[in-house]
């Protein structure tokens, strides 16, 4: 293992809910391999988030809930985006105990109003016809316990998760305040391009993988002729003037959540996007972002189903992070219970 002691801790966690988009990549997951080089890095599998989700659709197919696949997918999907298991952790929420001692004890610093004020809970909550678990309305305590136990210096999220992220602030700032300086307060680390990629048919909302309209959704495993499909069918607009792609995210929302994903796959900047598509038409850019895309995500496509063979590396990388994660949240969980004498 490298010596990592004197870098910052960055921690994410990602649920094995499925294929994770488009969206999910320029959100976090385009960042991993650049960010492990500045910081030491726990990557959780989230699985018992996973199942505020699962819990809701008892009668589906039963390989949906297969968790056991959808964890080494997951982590065959962390290698190819670049995460190295040597100078990082990748590890499963459940295998380390110490993530439902800690939520227990937080939830005991968090009041009900601060969780019902939550706009995912409150967006589920107005659904009609929804049945609302307990697990979904106490998801940020849970959170606040992946991040609190590993002296996490900063959180890479999504923009949807941010207003979580300070609620875990506010959990960490309450405790200390009354037993000391126990827990680090995390920054929140977000970074402005592709934070939040919207549906390409219904750009006005968030890209889900849990979209009733499997158009609007791209997902990092599926075939690339329905990718450039779903690409070549994506809303943009009856503008034609020799500047029609333009980022504008008020009145052409749909080009500019084009250009947002044009920008993260390349890492080039809006402006020179812009610069470099004007006087060209919709069809003649969707046609470039759909190589672009393709491209890239077939990239990360075959890097995928080569580390997916070798489940026993994968189950091997698993078991090292067990440990590492249980070496670091044992340590934090045990000055925990120190203060509280327990």
């Amino acid at each position: 293992m490298l010596d990592t002691k004197k870098k910052d801790i960055m921690f994410t966690g990602i649920q094995p809910t499925g294929w994770p988009t488009l969206g999910n990549y320029c959100g976090t997951m385009c960042h991993w391999e650049y960010i492990q080089k500045k910081y030491k890095c726990f990557f959780c599998i989230a699985d018992l988030h996973a199942l505020t989700a699962y819990s809701r659709n008892r009668n589906e197919n039963s390989t949906k809930n297969n968790f056991s696949t959808n964890i080494l997918d997951m982590v065959a999907l962390f290698l190819s985006c670049g995460v190295d298991p040597d100078s990082s952790t990748i590890f499963v929420q459940s295998y380390v105990h110490t993530h439902s001692q800690l939520y227990w004890i937080l939830s005991n610093f968090v009041y009900f109003g601060e969780l019902s004020r939550m706009t995912q809970f409150k967006q589920r909550f107005l659904l009609k016809n929804t049945t609302i678990d307990l697990s979904l309305f106490c998801y940020p305590v849970l959170m606040a316990a992946d991040i609190l136990l590993y002296h996490t210096n900063c959180v890479l999220v999504g923009l949807d998760q941010k207003q979580h992220l300070e609620l875990v602030q506010k959990i960490a700032r309450r405790f200390n305040a009354i037993y000391g300086n126990i827990f680090v307060i995390p920054d929140i680390l977000m970074l402005p391009i592709g934070n939040k990629i919207m549906a390409l048919q219904n750009p006005e909302k968030k890209m889900s993988k849990s979209d009733n309209n499997v158009n609007n959704t791209i997902f990092l495993l599926e075939n690339i002729d329905s990718i450039r499909l779903k690409l070549q069918r994506a809303l943009t607009d009856s503008d034609y003037s020799s500047d029609c792609i333009r980022y504008d995210i008020f009145n052409k929302p749909g080009v500019s959540n084009l250009l947002s994903i044009f920008s993260c796959i390349t890492s080039k900047k809006i402006s020179i996007l812009e610069n470099e598509f004007k006087n060209c038409q919709y069809s003649s850019f969707k046609k470039k972002l759909s190589d672009i895309v393709c491209n890239f995500i077939s990239e990360i496509q075959a890097l995928y189903y080569k580390f997916r063979k070798d489940e026993d590396y994968l189950i091997d990388i698993l078991i090292h992070g067990k440990k590492n994660a249980l070496k670091y949240s044992s340590k934090k969980l045990y000055n925990v219970f120190r203060v509280l004498n327990l």
